[in-house]
């Protein structure tokens, strides 16, 4: 998928934060001590079905994801996964797009759909009344969309306005620029580029759209989470009638092997007339989440670039005074091998300077390792962010549905917190040294810098 288009695929905004809040942060570490306890996991309808009991009353928070994402797309048109997924709330068979957003407006419930690189993704929120009401819709939405002409019409021009937008946007062409240059052709996680996107979603046609929502979107590796004040016997009982006989679905696409880093590079994208230069450096890490190194590394990558208290921001911003911001983050690693990554913005005028300084942080860290007293203070903010990332329905049901994506139990969910005290020193920095190389990192910058011709695609 084009880097950025996640967002602009979502029907709807939820704002997943506003619920749920939990009294107090010690309920919080209340709720992490108890996942595995509080959390039920069921098959019901070929469906992998978890509700999770928090303490607030009377809301529930929906988070789904199906196998249905732009990388299924695969040698047809690139375009057919997002306007599927764009389709599903603009009616169903028996119900007009209006009919539905009455029926949620009148209980203040939401639903929306989103796709991803391997994903479609579900949204919704209600009251613990209307979950028979908001459920169902959902399964029409899913199951028997309209898939109205005129809507499919309006749908590409929306996608299309969307990636001429994106065309301009620093950011989005610097991660697409970073991901094409890192995965090989094939990987799922490499995109087409946003001028591909665009002519794929002019010429597309409602006949892919229906043969892509009839082979993809499917019970078959869908998860369905609900948290909340959520009634389990009545929502398995609902969700086997409003999804009875629905057949389907595909699993995830999971490369034959990881990708590799080459020899390190830079690439422009040159774009007219930006305030600011986006810019990335960073490799592919040959490593999925649950692979043993995969928790060393991203402790030792927060000592680097996590908030105002990482490397890249003591010295690129506040001690230099080259950057607004600048951050360090692995990514993409949930199901198939991902990345890590630096990512900063520069006045054109001070982007020679803050390349070199970033480069010279990320070489002595990689170098020198991080320190005991680094890596203890991040090692309690990890752990601190994660309790506090549970103090809500919404984050709970987002770390449920992202542990159950990596292939975890909600037991796993239990442990997080033991597990980042256990990482010592030398399995971060360790981690560090095997999995990263400075040398072999491609280098990325976008807006208004001069040109240079962009590398071939790894083999």
């Amino acid at each position: 998928m084009t880097p950025g288009i996640r967002a602009r695929h979502w029907m709807g905004a939820i704002g997943m934060g506003a619920f749920g809040l939990i009294a107090s942060l010690g309920a919080a570490e209340g709720a992490v001590a108890a996942m595995a306890d509080n959390g039920h996991r069921s098959q019901v309808a070929q469906i992998d079905l978890i509700t999770y009991q928090t303490g607030v009353k009377d809301v529930v928070v929906i988070l789904g994801a199906l196998p249905a994402g732009d990388a299924m797309a695969g040698t047809g048109n690139i375009a057919i996964p997002s306007l599927t997924g764009m389709m599903l709330d603009r009616g169903t068979k028996s119900l007009d797009k209006f009919q539905i957003a009455d029926q949620l407006d009148n209980v203040g419930a939401q639903i929306s759909f989103g796709v991803g690189m391997q994903t479609l993704e579900i949204r919704a929120k209600c009251l613990k009344k209307d979950l028979p009401l908001v459920l169902g819709l959902i399964a029409a939405e899913l199951r028997d969309p309209a898939m109205s002409p005129a809507e499919f019409a309006k749908a590409k021009q929306q996608l299309a306005g969307t990636l001429q937008a994106s065309l301009q946007n620093t950011g989005s062409r610097a991660q697409e620029a970073f991901a094409r240059a890192i995965f090989p052709e094939g990987h799922p996680n490499r995109p087409h580029t946003t001028e591909e996107y665009l002519a794929a979603a002019r010429s597309a046609d409602l006949g892919e759209v229906r043969s892509f929502h009839a082979r993809y979107v499917g019970p078959s590796h869908m998860t369905l989470v609900l948290a909340g004040d959520v009634p389990t016997a009545e929502v398995q009982e609902e969700i086997a009638k409003d999804f009875a006989g629905w057949t389907g679905g595909q699993d995830y696409v999971h490369p034959g092997a990881p990708a590799e880093a080459s020899a390190g590079r830079r690439i422009t994208v040159p774009l007219n007339d930006k305030p600011s230069a986006s810019v990335i450096i960073g490799q592919p890490t040959g490593l999925r989440y649950r692979d043993p190194d995969a928790l060393a590394l991203r402790v030792g990558t927060a000592v680097l670039g996590r908030g105002f208290t990482g490397r890249l921001m003591g010295t690129v911003r506040d001690r230099e005074g080259l950057t607004y911001g600048i951050g360090a983050a692995v990514g993409g690693d949930s199901i198939a091998d991902g990345d890590w990554s630096v990512s900063a913005t520069f006045a054109p005028a001070l982007l020679e300077r803050g390349v070199e300084s970033a480069r010279r942080v990320i070489g002595t860290w990689w170098s020198d390792g991080v320190t005991e007293a680094e890596l203890s203070a991040h090692k309690q903010g990890l752990i601190g962010s994660y309790r506090v990332s549970l103090s809500t329905a919404g984050g709970v049901a987002g770390m449920i549905l992202t542990s159950v994506q990596r292939g975890y139990d909600l037991t796993w969910l239990d442990g997080y917190p033991q597990a980042l005290g256990a990482v010592t020193r030398d399995q971060v920095n360790h981690a560090i040294r095997t999995h990263l190389d400075p040398q072999a990192m491609t280098l990325v910058e976008a807006g208004s810098v001069a040109a240079v011709a962009p590398p071939p695609p790894p083999p």
